[in-house]
């Protein structure tokens, strides 16, 4: 597993920092289909918050020594999983970065352990949008290498789409750039986040039915 990313050079925005001291550290997870923008996304995103960008695929790639396509075809969808899976558990550990994920990270109910731990959001857009983008991009996409890749990009839109619903928050995507959909995203961070409750400030005590302290349980 790679190390992690150098720090970023960006700072948090000039507004204050009240966001990512929330944030304690958190990783945001991207999650979307291909052709969604995370990356796109994700660095203005991270530049905002101060945090550093990274994209799985990528350091699945450097871990791997091998590009996504050629692992595609010697291991096949499982053994590409199995890799993901594992990247994912080491991204788990690091802290303070916004994360692109591969479109099918959510098929694997055992990554949701690892995204939970973090903030997950996810990019929403239109079947038109994204399949107008994927014809644009020159990305080589082992599951759209099909005769018909728009039937196959529906099939996996209505499959994952009940997965993706399980993110922390949604954003639907229209024709904005990706800087205004970063901007999107950070105001809509603080309705989900939770200030820690701060601790008591006297030891919780144990009262019978009359309403009197009892010492212990027994």
């Amino acid at each position: 597993m790679p190390s992690p990313p150098p720090e970023a050079a960006a700072s948090p925005p000039s507004d204050g920092d009240a966001l990512p001291r929330r944030l304690q550290g958190l990783n945001i997870y991207l999650v979307g289909m291909m052709g969604a923008g995370k990356s796109a996304v994700g660095r203005p995103l991270a530049q905002a918050l101060g945090y550093r960008f990274l994209d799985a695929d990528r350091v699945l790639e450097q871990a791997a020594g091998r590009p996504i396509p050629e692992i595609f075809a010697s291991d096949g969808e499982e053994g590409f999983r199995d890799l993901e899976t594992a990247v994912l558990n080491g991204i788990a550990s690091w802290h303070s970065m916004v994360v692109a994920t591969g479109g099918g990270v959510v098929t694997r109910p055992r990554n949701w352990g690892h995204l939970q731990q973090g903030v997950v959001v996810w990019l929403d857009a239109p079947e038109k949008l994204l399949l107008r983008r994927l014809r644009t991009d020159t990305t080589p996409r082992p599951l759209l290498a099909e005769a018909d890749p728009a039937a196959r990009l529906r099939e996996l839109l209505e499959r994952r789409r009940p997965l993706y619903a399980q993110a922390d928050l949604t954003v639907l995507q229209g024709e904005e750039p990706p800087d205004a959909v970063a901007a999107r995203v950070l105001e809509a961070l603080p309705t989900i986040l939770r200030d820690r409750e701060a601790p008591p400030e006297a030891a919780s005590s144990l009262i019978n039915a009359d309403g009197r302290p009892i010492a212990s349980l027994n």
